[in-house]
């Protein structure tokens, strides 16, 4: 595997292993803090906030020092301030650290998909599914060392420190192995806050319609299988089991697929298996019908995103990392603004109804996604 690939491979791995990590002992943080659910949800909306407010920004820091540099510091910082979390005194200074926090993922997630799309450039092939694959990857590890520790009833201070200096170790190994692009960088004030084509606003749609998606599943197809299909309490998670399994199989996969049939008409179906799946579970609510469903909207929503980042990074007369940032504020809008309306909307209409509206902007990305004219390499 060629060094560059690998290299972005470790800050993909690590950001979702760190990510589950944390937000898995979030009950333990609620409990040590004394913290209702509105305070907890105060201190997530910092971290949200904290992303929203790096990523646009991330685009420009680019431009002046390249993704190389960005992404080496905000990955350090990411690894460091993450055992942070168990020495705060009290709720107002853990969500200062959670700002911190949401700005260091917020410049890691721009600054290591413009490394992503070098990558693509110089190995003139796709591969950002790839890299997105092992974020899923890590996030599942990262779930699974989040609960080993929480079944051993590990404290939140050993927890987060067990797991953040293997991430940082790795982290450092991989730093050299990073495509050097400071001289690829655009200079001059006018290209700095350059906007983008209506093209790339598209592009941000469809990325905001289906990361959405990907919020309203993680959030709320275990209540689906639960209260609507009438499933077994312990077989109603399987549902969000088959859609990360599938999203994570079919992004190994994603690459491949892409060179072969292209970025359009693999968006365009792939679009279109997404509002088959999701309205196969919405018309026959029945455990296994839905379970099949949940499957086929994770192969859907699999390549969506790592193909719109890919075209907002090579979007003509931008920087990658402008555009990426632009697609990835857009796009993150869906992931935080998802889980509030389904909620607003499932005490208004009930949870069918809900992910009905999820379902209407599946179909919007197929139309999009008709639209969608993809980046030359």
């Amino acid at each position: 595997m060629h060094s560059n690939k690998i290299a972005v491979s470790v800050f993909f791995a690590a950001n979702g292993f760190l990510f589950t990590n944390y937000i898995s002992r979030l009950p333990l943080i609620q409990s040590e803090f004394a913290l209702d659910n509105g305070a907890i949800g105060m201190v997530l909306l910092a971290s949200a906030l904290g992303a929203l407010i790096a990523m646009p920004f991330t685009g420009w820091l680019i431009t002046e020092k390249g993704s190389r540099q960005i992404l080496t510091v905000a990955a350090l910082l990411f690894c460091l301030v993450i055992p942070l979390i168990g020495f705060m005194p009290g709720g107002i200074a853990l969500s200062l650290l959670f700002f911190v926090i949401g700005l260091a993922t917020g410049t890691m997630d721009v600054s290591m998909n413009s490394q992503a799309v070098l990558v693509e450039k110089t190995l003139q092939r796709p591969v950002m599914s790839f890299f997105h694959a092992l974020f899923s990857a890590g996030m599942m590890f990262g779930a699974g060392c989040g609960a080993l520790f929480t079944h051993f009833q590990a404290g939140l201070l050993v927890h987060l420190i067990s797991v953040s200096l293997p991430a940082l170790a790795a982290v450092l190994w991989a730093i050299r192995g990073l495509v050097p692009d400071r001289g690829q960088v655009t200079s001059g004030r006018k290209k700095r806050f350059q906007l983008p084509e209506a093209s790339l606003i598209g592009v941000g749609l469809i990325a905001f319609c289906c990361m959405l998606g990907e919020g309203a599943m993680a959030n709320w197809s275990t209540n689906y299988m639960l209260r609507i299909a009438s499933a077994d309490s312990g077989f109603a998670p399987m549902g969000l089991v088959a859609f990360s399994l599938a999203m994570m199989t079919a992004r190994f996969l994603g690459d491949r697929v892409r060179d072969r049939m292209g970025d359009r008409h693999l968006l365009i179906g792939s679009s279109m298996v997404a509002v088959a799946g999701l309205g196969l579970a919405l018309l026959i609510p029945h455990p296994i019908v839905v379970l099949i469903g949940l499957l086929l909207v994770g192969l859907g929503l699999s390549v969506v995103v790592p193909i719109a980042y890919s075209t907002a990074g090579q979007a003509p007369g931008l920087a990658p990392g402008v555009g990426i940032g632009m697609v990835t504020t857009i796009g993150y809008g869906g992931l935080l603004l998802g889980p509030p309306i389904i909620g607003f909307l499932a005490d208004w209409q009930g949870l069918r109804i809900a992910l009905a509206f999820t379902l209407v902007l599946f179909v919007l990305m197929v139309l999009l996604s008709f639209r969608f004219r993809p980046a030359s390499a």
